[in-house]
């Protein structure tokens, strides 16, 4: 049987960028036909824009909200932060993903406390509720990030705590299946460089890049939940998935993008936080990462909960640093996901050479 029929799956930041895209594949069934699939978000706006797109309709009053809870997709007003709202709508879900973040590197630099309150707390609230009302959650699905790995800034060390809590919480919860995902960049995801390279494009450059050697892991949305479903599917109690992924100098996305456009670069020097190059699995975690499938699986720190087996570690540790794409690669990749320039750059039916 497949593991999300007939389940009430909650996904918590359910209207960003990646909530999006798994909504739309929850609903398209490939784990299973969910009974209810809710989204849980604190943005009425991003709800409503939601509602009304799956709803089929260009515009709509706010009456479309009355049969808001009869429908398969459910949209629930909340904040991961709140332990009650969570404690909440957690008593309505078997199965829960965790994609309520504050994801901005910047922007966690100048309010870290907000990004401990929401990558820190949202996940505690989460675990908190189900281990003191007992609630029969049967599996978390904690989505975390390269920058989590030997985090130097502090997006990537509140998503590091959160692996943390996630992990310990299979000690307390036994009956609750709480695992990771770690992945790096999303392709035009909100708030990401693809779209500021793009808009950049269209306004004749330059193109502004923090250094040349700049390296980042890159990935679609639908590979980043083709990675959440496996290990769904596939993971154990406290096991981390980490899709194999390729990777690129930021430059070289640039000009892929750029193509034969006359667009200057122009590097800035790195920002606040940021690293030259991003670490999928570090060298203390390669001891205990193996691979399985298209994915390497970084097994529990907590002993009590890693298994005993034989086993073939990775033995080094999974660097963007290494196996870089070249200009042409980087173009297939965006060209493959609908992330060309040429089709970028259309403005009323013309295109900006």
């Amino acid at each position: 049987m497949k593991p999300l029929e007939g389940k009430r799956v909650l996904v918590t930041g359910g209207t960003g960028s990646l909530g999006q895209v798994l909504v739309r594949r929850l609903l398209g069934g490939e784990l299973g036909q969910p009974a209810k699939v809710i989204v849980f978000s604190r943005d009425e706006a991003k709800q409503h824009q939601m509602r009304v797109a799956y709803l089929e309709r260009h515009s709509a009053t706010d009456e479309v909200i009355y049969s808001n809870f009869a429908r398969v997709l459910d949209f629930r007003i909340g904040d991961v932060r709140d332990p009650h709202a969570v404690a909440a709508v957690l008593r309505d879900a078997d199965v829960v993903f965790n994609a309520a973040a504050l994801k901005q590197v910047p922007t966690c630099e100048y309010f870290p406390f907000e990004a401990v309150s929401t990558n820190v707390g949202g996940p505690e609230n989460i675990v908190r509720a189900i281990r003191e009302h007992r609630l029969g959650i049967e599996a978390v699905v904690g989505i975390s990030t390269d920058k989590a790995c030997k985090p130097v800034n502090v997006m990537g060390m509140t998503k590091a705590i959160q692996e943390r809590l996630l992990i310990r919480a299979n000690l307390d919860c036994p009956d609750t299946r709480f695992l990771c995902v770690r992945y790096g960049n999303v392709l035009a995801s909100r708030g990401s460089v693809i779209p500021l390279f793009i808009e950049q494009i269209s306004s004749g450059g330059p193109v502004t890049i923090t250094t040349p050697e700049m390296t980042r892991f890159l990935l679609s949305l639908d590979r980043a939940v083709d990675t959440i479903f496996t290990a769904l599917a596939e993971a154990r109690a406290g096991e981390t998935y980490v899709p194999r992924v390729p990777a690129a100098r930021m430059v070289d996305v640039a000009k892929a993008l750029i193509g034969d456009r006359k667009v200057d670069i122009v590097f800035t020097g790195v920002r606040p936080g940021e690293k030259t190059h991003e670490i999928l699995v570090s060298e203390e975690e390669a001891h205990r990462t193996v691979a399985r499938g298209d994915h390497y699986v970084i097994l529990p720190i907590l002993p009590e909960l890693r298994p005993e087996e034989p086993r073939q570690p990775l033995g080094r540790e999974y660097s963007s640093a290494e196996n870089l794409m070249t200009v042409a690669q980087c173009a297939e990749l965006l060209a493959r996901h609908g992330l060309t320039a040429d089709r970028l750059l259309r403005r009323d039916g013309d295109l900006l050479r």
